[in-house]
């Protein structure tokens, strides 16, 4: 039950019964305003008689502004989706969840997934880290950068590449079948050391110190080598060198600028009988003492064609006693036996020849130095050979390669 309030200046009495209904069409009641007016946010607005408009508070006025997504846990999904910094991607998300609490914003969604994201890339992280894979992945990320994928040939493997030649510098190589015809094929390999690049002839030298002998234990019937065939490499840069590499890869390529190859130039313990090994190690040896000739002439280094025709002399008995050694197949014993007949008569030979440079004879020096070269690959080597099953044409040396200086006569293919 409502209490009226008490009569004012511009209201009745009540005791007079309510006032008549104003006409809407007639002047207002007099002491009456025309609006009554209605506050509605900062601004009033005139309303006519009759119930007030609803108002809307913050947040649920049709004209409000939407609320601004916060800027850190955009950042912290940024990085917790590419994993770089998951440390920074986590904290980030957890100061943009304290501020979304605090100033009404947007984005908690995205600041809950970027912290799950990050903590578990911190998790790989410190797992790497305790493995040893994070070292492992920049090695191989270094090796990549160095090598190349196109590189990624390795001993007994055959490639082109592009050019059309084996020298000069490269980027690219295309791994091929050895069967059909090729640009080159790796025959070994092995790593240079040092922290400063040695420089493009230091880089040559190794080369040719280290890659013929990887030749010897790749193709070990030298025989077999085509004459067009000589030994090229894969060298490091100065600029390859700041990455970590010092790789320097043998190959076999062809000395003609337009030659190739065709077929594989292997020939080790994959693919020869136990026989033909020991036969070609035999002479291989002998080889390896006789390229270690002397470059000047006897009469101008005696005392160390002496040196070296004691060297000789000792090889060609160690090889008598490994061929010796084995029990031959019956299709090539007789011919071992001949050959090692011969061994021994150079053997006799190389004895006089160091008996005469020790009596400073270099007249009978040269006697004996051309008796004993007439056994080293003779008519008995060539039985020997063929009875094995072995090449049986003798390689044709040109005067450089076969002063028994040992030059290379190969080049170069830097990366």
């Amino acid at each position: 039950m409502s209490i009226p309030p008490p009569p004012g200046p511009h209201q009745p009495d009540p005791a007079q019964g309510p006032s008549p209904a104003p006409d809407p069409y007639g002047p207002p009641p007099p002491g009456q305003q025309p609006y009554e007016q209605q506050s509605y946010g900062q601004q009033s607005y005139g309303q006519p008689y009759g119930p007030p408009y609803q108002t809307w508070g913050q947040g649920y006025s049709p004209y409000a502004r939407p609320s601004s997504v916060n800027g850190l846990a955009v950042a912290s999904l940024v990085l917790g989706v590419l994993c770089c910094f998951p440390a920074v991607g986590l904290v980030l998300g957890v100061i943009a969840l304290a501020q979304i609490r605090k100033k009404g914003q947007s984005g908690k969604g995205l600041a809950i997934a970027g912290s799950i994201l990050s903590s578990l890339g911190l998790a790989l992280w410190v797992t790497a880290l305790a493995t040893g894979g994070l070292s492992e992945a920049w090695d191989g990320f270094k090796k990549g950068a160095t090598e190349g994928t196109a590189f990624s040939v390795v001993k007994g493997q055959c490639f082109d590449a592009p050019g059309e030649s084996l020298e000069g510098l490269t980027y690219d190589v295309d791994q091929v079948p050895c069967a059909g015809e090729h640009d080159g094929e790796v025959f070994g390999e092995f790593r240079m050391t040092g922290s400063a690049f040695p420089g493009d002839s230091a880089v040559s030298d190794a080369a040719d110190e280290k890659c013929y002998p990887l030749q010897d234990a790749y193709a070990m019937d030298s025989w077999a080598l085509p004459e067009d065939v000589d030994v090229y490499y894969f060298g490091p840069t100065r600029q390859s060198w700041r990455l970590g590499d010092r790789e320097v890869t043998c190959i076999f390529g062809n000395t003609d600028e337009q030659g190739t190859l065709t077929g594989s130039l292997r020939a080790d313990e994959t693919t020869l009988d136990t026989y033909q090994i020991t036969l070609l190690k035999s002479l291989n040896a002998l080889d390896s003492v006789l390229w270690e000739e002397p470059e000047d002439y006897p009469e101008d280094d005696l005392p160390g064609y002496l040196d070296w025709s004691r060297d000789v002399h000792d090889s060609l008995g160690e090889q008598m006693d490994a061929l010796r050694a084995p029990s031959w197949p019956a299709t090539a014993d007789k011919q071992v036996a001949a050959l090692v007949k011969d061994l021994g008569e150079a053997r006799d030979e190389w004895a006089k020849a160091v008996a005469a440079a020790e009596d400073d004879d270099v007249d009978a020096f040269y006697i004996h130095y051309d008796k004993g070269y007439e056994f080293v690959d003779g008519p008995s080597t060539v039985t020997a050979r063929k009875a094995l099953g072995l090449a049986t044409k003798r390689p044709a040396y040109d005067e450089e390669s076969g002063d028994g200086s040992g030059e290379s006569s190969g080049g170069e293919l830097n990366v």
